[in-house]
């Protein structure tokens, strides 16, 4: 068995490629060797700012023989059809297999040699590959079909064993050279096997496995933070980049002025990583410190003195932007910012962002005068605030208050309404131009410096949470006004208005994301109220202009679209969602909060013996019910030869004891069952229906339903029929697996 060394190496490869560049020569080098039918045992795939690199081990020198059995037509076929067979086999009649009438071609392949197949696949996976741009270049590029590379390819190096694997691509052909560091020893390297790759090149100065790279990035970053009494705040997806940036990384640590540290730690953050790929670090106090990390990619003799300057020099000028932004975006308030909303699109059909702030501010203020989100109505639950958050003074710190409870509901719709109207004020600013990230952040810094109440500045800042499963959901009574008919018009104004529902993977307007939104927004903070009056407040204004028809069709369609994200929603959870649909499909239930409070009872219930064996009962009661409809001659319903359900009489001459106590446990159970679910007592509904588990399998166990004597039938129906109604003041039981 022998080892294969692929070096593909070009000029820069963007460090947000590489990922997917090794993953893709992955795939790509599998299926060459796979339609070949060679094994490959452990592959090793490596990449650079410079090259891309494969190791493949414990290949064979050959493919196997193998031969292949083509069935033809039969021997008395006509001779047009041999003929073709013939044809596309390659073969002469003499040459075929006469088996009971019908021939065979047995082909046989002798092996070949692997290094014969690895030079055919070569050029076949560089013209194959998939880069997200890619470029032609030199004199080639003039015609479409030349060699295309995410950047000018100026090397191979195919190595078998301590063979040479010949090809050439492009003008490029393949050797046993590469080169090393591009200061350090941008000379060739001749390389003599897949063996000491990875060592020649380290010797001169190139760490070609990048996950090795990444590693001394984040150790040696927080090293020299640490060195200096401060510490490195993490940022994996930095780590990552650095590596993509440089094949010898050296983390040096450097400082800035001050007086930055004015500009909010997160515009600072966002500067040093954007533009420059810097970390920044915390002090002692765990407040950002006027310090950062940057990756240099050689190793200095002044021990990267110069180097720190260089990059101390270029963020003082990013500071300074970032700083003067900060400054001319202060010497507005938020409503003078906001007075510029007017002058963007929001959407061609639906307006300007000043109408759909108009219409957020509305909303918010009618959740709050309903009595929807009341001061009082946010539940403190440990872990659920927005996120840790700037205090007044604009620093990081604890989480801000949940607000006074003692406020009025007057005075919470003021600042729900307040904050709605200055919640989008921030597009417009010079920082959030630069930083888009930061729009909401920025804003709530704004409203701090500008003097208004902690709440208000809370909800401008945190009004696009939740942005995602997983992500902190507000609970301040005013951030919970402001986010939650932020996402109810985003969700109305597209799907019910303009008809722009998501349909398969496309969700250009991320109403999936909205409709999450508006869930988690509901549930975890216990807000009470018809999902449907919420929704149909978001658009009413709006429903004769565009000529939408509210009840019917549209209503179904939102029903079913929040049915579908409540499932995704509480999947993590361990909800059923054939449960969810159960619920759903009563109709009228959309108080959220209730559903998932009957969902997860009945969950609780189908797990126990009772809602297992009760169910079967149910789908048994239900086929016997669906077939005598249709045997029912319509017309004759209730008529002799008919064998519809009659209402259960407690009288009846025919009723045996099990009918009887079938009856009698319907009377018990469906009020039990009713006023339970009335007062919202979902467990002792669930009750109710186990109560119904003996009599019902008594009933089957003990009476023919369908009796020859006609009036029995119909009775035993009619119990059969009470039996699944009582069912269904419950859940739709025919929506339940199992």
């Amino acid at each position: 068995m022998t080892d294969f060394l692929l070096e593909l190496r070009s000029e820069e490869i963007p460090a947000r490629m590489q990922a997917g560049a090794r993953a893709e020569l992955e795939k790509l080098f599998r299926a060459q060797m796979a339609a070949a039918g060679i094994d490959i045992g452990d592959l090793t795939i490596w990449s650079t700012p410079r090259r891309l690199a494969l190791i493949a081990k414990g290949l064979p020198q050959a493919t196997a023989a193998v031969s292949e059995e083509i069935k033809g037509p039969r021997s008395s076929a006509p001779p047009q059809a041999l003929e073709g067979f013939l044809r596309k086999t390659g073969l002469t009649q003499d040459q075929l297999e006469d088996r009971d009438g019908v021939y065979f071609a047995v082909i046989d392949k002798p092996g070949r040699a692997t290094a014969e197949v690895l030079a055919e696949a070569i050029p076949a996976i560089v013209r194959g590959f998939a880069w997200p741009k890619s470029m032609r270049w030199g004199k080639e590029s003039a015609s479409s079909e030349s060699l295309r590379w995410v950047r000018p390819l100026s090397g191979i190096v195919a190595i078998f064993g301590d063979e040479l694997v010949p090809c050439e691509i492009g003008g490029i052909a393949s050797g046993f050279v590469t080169r090393g560091h591009r200061f350090h020893c941008p000379g060739e390297i001749t390389i003599g096997s897949a063996a000491d790759y990875a060592e020649k090149l380290r010797a001169c100065h190139v760490i070609v496995d990048h996950e090795e790279r990444q590693a001394i990035i984040r150790d040696g970053a927080a090293k020299a933070a640490a060195d200096a009494g401060l510490t490195l705040v993490e940022d994996e997806g930095l780590v990552i980049e650095n590596a993509g940036l440089t094949e010898w990384p050296v983390p040096l640590l450097g400082r800035f002025d001050t007086a930055f540290l004015e500009v909010p730690p997160e515009v600072i953050q966002l500067t040093a990583r954007v533009n420059q790929k810097y970390f920044v670090v915390n002090g002692p106090d765990g407040k950002l410190a006027n310090g950062f990390v940057c990756t240099a990619n050689i190793d200095a003799n002044d021990g990267g003195a110069e180097i720190v300057a260089g990059n101390r020099k270029v963020l003082a000028a990013r500071l300074s932007d970032a700083r003067f932004f900060w400054e001319q975006d202060q010497k507005k308030t938020l409503a003078q910012h906001a007075e510029k909303l007017a002058n963007i699109t929001f959407h061609e059909k639906l307006g300007t962002v000043a109408d759909k702030v108009e219409r957020v501010a509305k909303l918010a203020r009618w959740l709050v005068e309903e009595g929807i989100i009341m001061p009082s109505s946010v539940p403190a639950q440990a872990g659920t605030q927005s996120g840790d958050g700037p205090t007044a003074d604009g620093r990081s710190g604890p989480p801000p208050s949940r607000g006074n409870m003692d406020v009025s509901r007057e005075e919470l719709a003021d600042q729900a309404e307040l904050a709605a109207r200055l919640a989008k004020a921030d597009l417009v600013t010079e920082m959030v131009g630069e930083f888009p990230e930061l729009q909401g952040l920025m804003g709530g810094y704004y409203a701090r410096a500008e003097g208004l109440p902690d709440a208000v500045a809370d909800a401008i800042r945190d009004h696009y949470k939740p942005v995602g499963q997983g992500d902190d959901v507000p609970t301040a009574p005013v951030t919970v006004a402001v986010a939650l008919a932020d996402k109810l018009d985003v969700f109305t104004q597209f799907f019910v208005l303009i008809d722009e529902a998501p349909t398969g993977s496309k969700d250009p307007f991320a109403l999936r994301r909205a409709a999450l939104g508006v869930i988690a927004l509901i549930l975890q903070n216990d807000l009470r109220f018809r999902l449907e009056q919420g929704l149909l407040k978001a658009v009413e204004d709006d429903l004769d202009k565009f000529g939408v028809v509210w009840e019917g069709h549209t209503e179904k369609k939102l029903a079913a679209f929040f049915a579908d994200r409540l499932k995704v929603q509480q999947r993590e959870a361990g909800v059923r969602h054939d449960l969810v649909d159960a619920v759903f499909a009563l109709g009228g239930e959309d108080d959220l909060v209730r559903l998932l409070a009957r969902v997860k009872a009945l969950q609780a219930f189908m797990a126990t013996e009772d809602g297992a064996n009760l169910l079967a009962g149910y789908k048994r009661a239900a086929n016997i019910l669906k077939q005598a409809e249709k045997d029912v001659v319509p017309a004759q319903a209730g008529t002799a030869g008919s064998t519809a359900p009659t209402i259960p009489a407690p009288a009846f001459a025919g009723a045996t004891d099990v009918d009887k106590a079938l009856l009698a446990a319907l009377d018990a159970a469906e009020p039990a069952a009713s006023a339970a679910v009335a007062d919202e007592r979902f467990t002792d509904a669930m009750a109710a229906l186990a109560s119904l588990r003996a009599p019902i399998d008594a009933f089957f166990d003990g009476v023919m339903v369908n009796d020859p004597d006609e009036a029995v039938r119909a009775y035993r129906l009619g119990l059969l029929a009470r039996f699944t109604g009582a069912v269904h003041g419950v859940a739709d039981f025919s929506k339940i697996e199992g």
